[in-house]
């Protein structure tokens, strides 16, 4: 049997989309259409069912998927790692959140990059879970961190940290608000203050107040910034209150210039994922990154 036609099998298996397995593969989408027909010839049954949509596999093409990938990742890793050793230099191609990934990823993976690198160069670039994922299906991307878990086989994702949500606002607002009310009312003690977020659906406090109060945020945001580091910013300048990530705002309350202004019992968290395309940890470069991460994430949870 072919190898050729099994890898592009397998593709589509994964991507359960020709089209999108032609993007991965490299090929035309009428190719992989062709290679799939004649391997189904080859072996007189259907391995897809074709759908508006994509295609689903039959029972027979999650049968030959099973037992065929693991020996096509495999003779890729082979591969992978004969081109290693023959290549000073391959590139990594990262994405995710900005703030996450500038301020907890690159500074890892650039250990990984510097005079005692191990063979690869870094490029990264930012966007929101759905834009990440979508990229890195795409074949844009190399790894990727998101905070969403990817459906499907096409992407496979490892858990890799969680981050703890405070609400913060600088002194001067911390003074104004009465902490006992607060602690036996909740979210009212806390309608007057303005709200610095990222967005106008006030995503972060939506949440802090779904998971604290049990409530939904009465404020519309004083300050819209897209950015964490710009709302840690303006809630330092005292623009308003703010919910953001332990790991962001750390130094500022340890400093502070922000103050938290609540403790609850059950802190609202986070989840990040280390998101590959099935089958590419077969990479070494891709795989020693992953591997990176996994551990420096260790320490920052």
């Amino acid at each position: 049997m072919d190898l050729a036609l099994l890898r592009t099998f397998v593709t589509v298996h994964r991507a359960g989309s020709f089209t999108r397995a032609a993007a991965l593969l490299g090929l035309s989408q009428p190719a992989v259409t062709s290679q799939i027909r004649t391997l189904e010839r080859q072996l007189g049954r259907p391995l897809f069912l074709r759908q508006a949509r994509g295609v689903t596999p039959t029972t027979i093409g999650d049968e030959l998927a099973h037992k065929a990938a693991p020996h096509l990742d495999a003779l890729v890793e082979i591969a992978e790692r004969g081109l290693d050793d023959e290549s000073s230099l391959r590139t990594l191609h990262l994405a995710g959140p900005p703030e996450f990934t500038a301020e907890r990823a690159l500074p890892a993976l650039t250990e990984l990059t510097g005079e005692d690198g191990q063979g690869f160069a870094l490029r990264a670039s930012f966007g929101t879970a759905e834009e990440t994922l979508e990229g890195l299906a795409s074949g844009h991307h190399d790894l990727a961190i998101s905070t969403a878990r990817p459906r499907g086989a096409l992407l496979t994702a490892t858990p890799l940290c969680d981050e703890e949500h405070v609400l913060v606002a600088a002194p001067r607002w911390v003074e104004r608000i009465d902490t006992e009310a607060l602690r036996l009312k909740g979210a009212p003690a806390l309608e007057n203050l303005p709200v610095v977020e990222i967005h106008e659906s006030l995503p972060f406090v939506s949440r802090y107040w779904a998971s604290v109060f049990d409530s939904r945020p009465a404020a519309s945001g004083a300050v819209i910034v897209p950015d964490l580091r710009a709302v840690l910013a303006c809630a330092v300048a005292g623009a308003g209150l703010a919910v953001l990530p332990r790991y962001l705002c750390g130094s500022a309350l340890n400093d502070g210039t922000i103050a938290a202004l609540h403790d609850p019992v059950v802190p609202p968290l986070r989840t990040y994922f280390l998101v590959v395309r099935t089958g590419t940890l077969a990479m070494p470069h891709v795989a020693r990154a992953h591997e990176w991460l996994l551990r420096a994430a260790t320490a920052w949870c």
